[in-house]
């Protein structure tokens, strides 16, 4: 190149030359920076620069490329897992892969679609928002195990619901410990379980074989019924917001309600599909040739008693034809939705947004707020064991051994017992055990050796730490993991 052309003109060949190699190794994902990549005891990637002494959690691939104009004023740039830059505008914290010094996407558009209706990165765009509008200190919530409801209930409505942005601080009466987040879980998981019970009458199951939940018309039976429901919806964006998993999962109707949306009869075949053929059988077929004898009202059976209710005015009056047959299809299908709860839901989704704003979810669909609310339930047992970590035990331990052979012999519902005796919940991260999270950020499944072998296992929900003794069989191990899971409920946890 010196001996073809000017100095300066060499200069700017091989400077363009550099840019080039060093985009090409950012795209190879090769560091050509005097960097080593590094895991700490958590398993998280951190990057080590041997020539300055310095370490940091981004990678240097992903940084800024030399010569790059600085950031107009209230834009940060972040990369995805994976290195792509993105760019968050502060003030109104805009999410884009567009570049607002160049106007240029960080990658091509059918990639940045690809991205933007992710799950992942929803629930990112969701998180920045929540944490940008966190409140400051801590919300101490006391209750007893036998009075939970009520006790929650109770302290729940009587607060601001700002605060209800503070990180909450669980305390069970009459059990030591402080709560550095294992308590949290717990109380998000047994809460949960008692609020969505159906022997309680506030939800019952959408159908016989259909165990999603929606408002049950028996709720009515509490005079203060609204307010129950304005506490569910608090307590349910309490979950969303500090990124906690409750039991069950509601009804598709109710989840677009959620996301205000609108609903159409195709929504009910996942709610009660052999109504929703029914319907559509009425719609395709002559109704009066076949004789068939309706009216615009419904039967429903409430606490043993059968209740009739009127579509319309007058409606168990108005015989059904081929004329107004689209009109009873459209009311039915409304009816059969929500069952005339209106009120309830307008009271849960009052309590909802008084927490988290509606307008927050306009990312998701439903099976996005579902992952994002109940998180995965079935146990990967390779995924657990390929993201555990041990302490003073090894992989090569003789307990190890038992215990994954304990955990391979159990049914997913031991498992999960056993996941939430250990963590505080029963559910997982989409990303499964890998992004497990402690009271400090990502925290790994970790099993280290405490104790006496005639003591029983302990668990730190707190960090997902199972203290597990050094037992001197198999069968031995077996039953005490299991009288610890069955029989301990609050034992040994922080």
């Amino acid at each position: 190149i010196l001996q073809t052309t000017t100095t300066q003109n060499a200069k700017t060949v091989v400077a363009g030359l550099l840019r080039l190699i060093v985009e090409m190794c950012i795209r190879a994902s090769v560091c050509v920076f005097p960097t080593e990549r590094c895991k700490d005891s958590n398993g998280q990637v951190y990057f080590v620069n041997h020539s300055k002494k310095t370490t940091q959690w981004e990678d240097p691939r992903t940084q800024t490329l030399p010569n790059d104009d600085s950031l107009p004023e209230g834009w940060e740039m972040c990369c995805t897992r994976k290195g792509v830059r993105f760019f968050v505008e502060q003030n109104t914290r805009k999410t884009t892969f567009c570049d607002p010094r160049t106007g240029k996407y960080s990658i091509t558009k059918s990639l940045q679609m690809m991205y933007e209706v992710s799950f992942r990165w929803k629930q990112a765009h969701f998180r920045s928002r929540c944490q940008s509008c966190a409140v400051s200190g801590h919300v101490n919530i006391m209750v007893s195990r036998q009075t939970l409801f009520e006790d929650s209930f109770h302290q729940i409505m009587d607060l601001n619901p700002q605060d209800l942005r503070k990180k909450p601080n669980i305390t069970f009466l009459g059990e030591p410990g402080l709560d550095h987040g294992g308590l949290t879980r717990e109380w998000f998981f047994l809460l949960s379980h008692d609020v969505f019970n159906p022997s309680y009458c506030l939800f019952e199951y959408a159908g016989k074989s259909n165990y999603s939940l929606t408002i049950s018309p028996a709720s009515t039976i509490y005079p203060d019924n609204l307010s129950c429901f304005c506490f569910v919806g608090r307590f349910i964006a309490m979950a969303a917001f500090h990124g906690r998993f409750i039991t069950s999962g509601f009804s598709l109707p109710l989840y677009k309600c959620m996301l205000q949306k609108k609903l159409t009869i195709k929504d009910l075949e996942s709610v009660d599909p052999v109504f929703y053929n029914s319907l559509i059988w009425i719609r395709d077929n002559n109704i009066e040739e076949c004789g068939l004898d309706l009216c615009f009202s419904v039967d429903i059976e409430v606490l043993g008693q059968i209740i009739t209710h009127d579509l319309k005015p007058d409606g168990s009056n108005v015989s059904v034809n081929e004329d107004n047959k689209e009109e009873y299809i459209r009311l039915i299908a409304e009816w059969q939705f929500f069952k005339g709860m209106d009120e309830q839901i307008k009271a849960f989704l009052k309590g909802f947004s008084e927490v988290v704003p509606l307008p927050w979810l306009q990312y998701f669909d439903a099976k996005d707020l579902e992952m994002m609310l109940c998180g995965v339930q079935e146990v990967d047992l390779d995924d657990w064991q390929r993201n555990t970590v041990y302490r003073i035990y090894t992989r090569n331990s003789k307990q190890i051994i038992w215990f994954w052979k304990f955990v391979k012999e159990a049914d997913n519902e031991v498992r999960l017992q056993l996941l939430q005796f250990v963590t505080g919940t029963k559910r997982l991260p989409l990303g499964g055990f890998a992004e497990l999270i402690g009271s400090s950020g990502p925290h790994k499944f970790c099993i280290q050796k405490v104790g006496k072998h005639t003591q029983l296992p302990r668990s730190q929900t707190c960090s997902n730490t199972l203290d597990l003794p050094p037992y001197k069989s198999y069968m031995q191990l077996k039953k005490k993991l299991l009288f610890a899971m069955e029989e301990t409920e609050g034992f040994g946890k922080k």
